[in-house]
């Protein structure tokens, strides 16, 4: 067994060949005797950026651990977009409305951007390890309770249960991977299985979901209970522990947290209910207002915590800002895209469950071939290129369905989009995770992630209410198996979103380009 000499942490020394037979035989003793000599408390962790491994590799507990940790991200994505397709069975069976079921994704991702900060900073303070497999615990809990009941308003509220643990899970979890494979090939390697897992659930998501609910709408909810509790059970026999340092209720920032979290639900509220109200009403008003007076409170809680949440410091740096609007817009666009497209293939042109799982297969596929090939790429070409040339495919594939009139074949309005949906998704979401947490200190590595898993989540909410918002307010008649009344318009305006990320990466892109220049003729 030999350590990767690429795995050590830059700037430490080149141990010795002494030090390393040391530290391996130190390690096979404490596991053996159940405790850990380096002053850390737990057994068979491997010391910061020191990944043992193999003459064919990683060791077989090395790839154990990326398993779950991938598994685990794989299921977040997966619960965003698998219950999509069971949208219109589940509204069907609760007699809920569109804007209604529209709380069942929304909730989720309401609870999963609201807290991810929050779960970042307390995997920061509390242990990775610990916060991971509680928060796991959770998820898989309120995924069996979830597929039981049988009213709407208690389905909404596990599923922002479940999307507040799956906020502690996901920041936890890359955390893990940042603080464990060294910056550069290694880590290169595990982001990109890791971060293609995570896009492969929200592209097949579709796919199980579809399959799932010709079985019944309550198995798409139950579906990642079980498989939550199997990654559980391997994640506390492989997930290193971590040194427990003291901390203080003062150093946990709950008052960011609830103003964040607070600020988005009046905000996507507002937005949801503005075409039944009235956008000139006083609720609608009241409610901005109050999302206004939250965000403002959040930031002033933050330049006066101690251990904030959001260090507003860190936002100085251009390419983790990049990464940011990129994320919000690449998932915001998905999403509510998503939702749009399931709506009008079920409700309109009568498909079923299975043939529009069937139907977005293909972008799945895409993904999940990419993540053999994707550390290669993040390595020869640059984030922001692969995640320029990632919008435009998103860009072009939104546009394309726009050509959709009644009597087109699969292959004639829906094929084009989903293959270009995929390749959007391989290219630009792991690119967004790497460009998010490159360059950043292993103390704000939880920041960072749970940073741009936020952006991600509230990109989502926000733009599903606002696509919500433009279909119900139209009043527009069309013809039969046409796009439904203001489809086109909300698919304008995700487009329009993407285009601007797509628009903010290529100047990004220019600018450090001729920087490069001046230097280099200086």
């Amino acid at each position: 067994m030999t350590v990767r000499l690429e795995d050590i942490r830059p700037g430490e020394p080149w141990p010795t060949v002494d030090a390393v037979a040391d530290t391996v035989a130190r390690k096979a003793r404490d596991r053996h005797a159940g405790t850990r000599r380096d002053g850390h408390d737990g057994a068979g962790a491997t010391p910061a950026h020191m990944t043992v491994t193999t003459a064919g590799g990683w060791a077989g507990r090395t790839w154990i651990l990326l398993v779950v940790l991938a598994g685990v991200l794989f299921l977040d994505g997966l619960d965003v977009s698998m219950v999509g397709v069971a949208l219109p069975s589940i509204g069907a069976d609760l007699s809920m409305t569109q804007s209604q079921l529209q709380w069942i994704v929304s909730g989720y991702v309401l609870g999963y951007g609201g807290f991810l900060l929050l779960g970042g900073r307390a995997s920061d303070l509390f242990g990775r390890r610990r916060v991971f497999l509680w928060a796991l615990a959770v998820f898989a809990t309120a995924s069996v309770v979830s597929a039981v009941v049988q009213v709407d308003e208690a389905i909404v509220a596990l599923r922002f249960l479940k999307g507040i643990a799956a906020a502690f899970t996901v920041p936890a979890g890359l955390s893990i991977i940042t603080t464990t494979f060294a910056e550069g090939p290694a880590r290169n390697r595990a982001l990109s299985i890791y971060t293609v897992c995570g896009a492969s659930g929200f592209s097949l998501g579709l796919v199980f979901g579809g399959l799932l609910t010709e079985v019944s709408w309550q198995a798409t909810l139950l579906f990642p209970g079980p498989i939550a509790a199997a990654l559980l059970l391997a994640g506390i026999r492989v997930i290193p522990r971590s040194q427990r340092t003291p901390v203080r209720f003062a150093q946990f920032d709950l008052a960011g947290a609830l103003t964040s979290t607070g600020a988005l639900l009046a905000l996507v509220y507002a937005v949801v209910q503005a075409p039944t109200s009235g956008w000139t009403s006083t609720q609608t008003i009241v409610l901005f207002v109050v999302a206004a007076a939250l965000f403002v409170t959040f930031v002033a809680v933050e330049k006066r915590h101690g251990t904030p949440l959001l260090r507003l410091g860190i936002l100085r740096s251009t390419t983790l800002v990049h990464a940011n609007v990129a994320a919000a817009a690449m998932f915001g666009g998905y999403v509510a895209f998503q939702f749009l497209v399931t709506i009008y293939l079920q409700n309109t042109l009568g498909w079923s469950p299975i043939g529009m799982a069937l139907g977005f297969l293909p972008a799945g596929l895409l993904v999940a071939i990419s993540a053999t090939g994707m550390d290669r790429v993040l390595a020869r070409i640059g984030t922001p290129v692969l995640i320029a040339v990632g919008l435009t495919a998103f860009v072009v594939g939104y546009l394309l369905f726009l050509r959709t009139e009644p009597g087109q074949g699969y292959a004639q309005f829906l094929l084009p989009t989903i293959v270009l949906l995929g390749v959007g998704f391989a290219l630009c979401f792991p690119a967004v995770n790497a460009q998010a947490t490159s360059g950043v200190a292993d103390h704000e590595q939880g920041l960072a992630s749970g940073l741009v898993n936020t952006s991600v989540q509230v990109g989502g909410a926000i733009m599903l209410a606002v696509v919500t918002a433009i279909v119900t307010s139209s009043r527009a008649v069309v013809a039969p198996g046409a796009l439904p009344g203001g489809v086109d318009t909300a698919i304008m305006v995700i487009s329009g979103l993407s285009i601007v990320a797509m628009v903010y990466s290529v100047v990004l892109i220019a600018v450090k380009r001729r920087r490069r220049e001046l230097v280099a003729t200086d």
